[in-house]
């Protein structure tokens, strides 16, 4: 389904796609249209979190499971509600609207940008900054380097440290996330739980949340605090250390904290990273950069899973299976009851599991959260002359 279903999305809406003319296409009802779809999908997060646990803690008969189906299938279609509602009021509409879109534009644009809390608009500086540039000589262009603000190509952005601090602390932070997700149903296992697919649709459920209140969080402290942006990475980057701390200790109920605290900061990093680099250096090659910034990901992967956490859960696993192989010649039946999968391989229970590598992990993502702090001593001037015209 996640293979071939976005697929056929893009498939069915090339039929009905169509160029927007940016101004021309705005209506009154935009912002209501989009705060209504940004509730949908805050409800739907919040359902389904309550419906997961209520599974988990309660006895829900059949009758309820298919009045909580009904629901969720109300939450979503019911975005189909703005299309059909534009459709009715545009009809009565259109005459007033093609009146006020033949009227050309004044100055009226610039003051009102200003006044919805835009940051001055200097695309224009920038774009004849990258045209002069691209009329110079090559060995002229690559001596050239841009300042923070303004348009990188993918080799400047390589030579930048604050690209490099960028990078080093979304690799740490959203790396040890991935591991939790990675390892989540061992981890959960290995603390005494059964049911592990409630823990892994949790965390995709936090996650969505991260990625929504991250990109809020972030846009208020740019905004209007006026800070940069890894700010708000740097205490997603501590949720997630404490959410490895509470891994490793393995207090009761502490699985329910942790993957909410570690889905929420992973999509936090995914929401806030990719916006301070637009933002720092530039958006003509942003699509080069965002995927650099994805090798983040399986790197992290390899490392902090593959080869920390994994190695370490295999060598306490190996140490419960060979007591219970000394066991096992005191009491024959402990062989196959205990320490074993169904498939032979051993399997390691305890806190002990995931003790030292969660552990790790939270001091990685403070380390993370430092050079986040770095990232932010190094950018406060380039934020405050980006977003200037919101404080004024």
């Amino acid at each position: 389904m996640v293979a071939v279903g976005p697929a056929l999305v893009a498939i069915a809406m090339m039929f009905v796609i169509r160029p927007v003319g940016g101004h021309k296409q705005a209506r009154p009802s935009d912002k209501k249209s989009f705060m209504f779809v940004y509730t949908i999908c805050l409800l739907l997060a919040s359902y389904l979190a309550v419906v997961q646990l209520a599974q988990d803690f309660l006895h829900l008969s059949d009758n309820v499971i298919n009045i909580l189906t009904v629901i969720l299938f109300v939450l979503l279609i019911s975005p189909v509600t703005i299309p059909v509602a534009l459709t009715i009021t545009s009809k009565e509409d259109i005459s007033v609207e093609e009146s006020l879109l033949s009227e050309p534009l004044t100055g009226e644009g610039s003051t009102s940008q200003e006044e919805e809390g835009q940051p001055r608009s200097t695309s224009s500086e920038v774009e004849e900054k990258s045209k002069d540039m691209d009329l110079l000589p090559p060995y002229e262009r690559r001596n050239m380097i841009p300042r923070l603000g303004e348009n990188f190509t993918m080799m400047q952005a390589l030579v930048k440290a604050d690209f490099w601090l960028i990078w080093i602390s979304f690799w740490l932070g959203s790396g040890s996330g991935l591991t939790v997700m990675d390892n989540l149903g061992q981890m959960s296992q290995a603390v005494g739980f059964k049911d592990v697919h409630m823990f892994v649709s949790l965390t995709s459920i936090w996650n969505f949340l991260g990625r929504v209140g991250g990109g809020y969080f972030s846009e208020i402290i740019v905004r209007e605090r006026g800070y940069p942006r890894h700010t708000a990475l740097a205490i997603a980057q501590i949720l997630i250390a404490a959410a490895h701390f509470l891994f490793a200790m393995a207090w009761p109920g502490t699985m329910y904290i942790a993957t909410f605290l570690v889905g929420l900061g992973y999509g936090a990093h995914w929401a806030i990273v990719p916006a301070a680099v637009s933002e720092l250096f530039g958006v003509k090659h942003f699509g080069a950069m965002y995927n650099f910034l994805t090798l983040a990901n399986p790197a992290g992967s390899l490392i902090f899973s593959g080869l920390i956490t994994s190695t370490l859960y295999d060598y306490e696993a190996d140490k419960q299976a060979h007591q219970h192989q000394a066991m096992a010649l005191l009491s024959p039946r402990l062989h196959h009851t205990t320490g074993f999968l169904t498939d032979g391989s051993v399997k390691c229970e305890g806190a002990v599991c995931f003790f030292v590598s969660s552990l790790i992990m939270s001091v990685l993502c403070i380390v993370g959260a430092g050079l986040s702090l770095i990232v932010v001593h190094r950018t406060k001037r380039v934020y405050a002359d980006i977003y200037r015209s919101v404080h004024t």
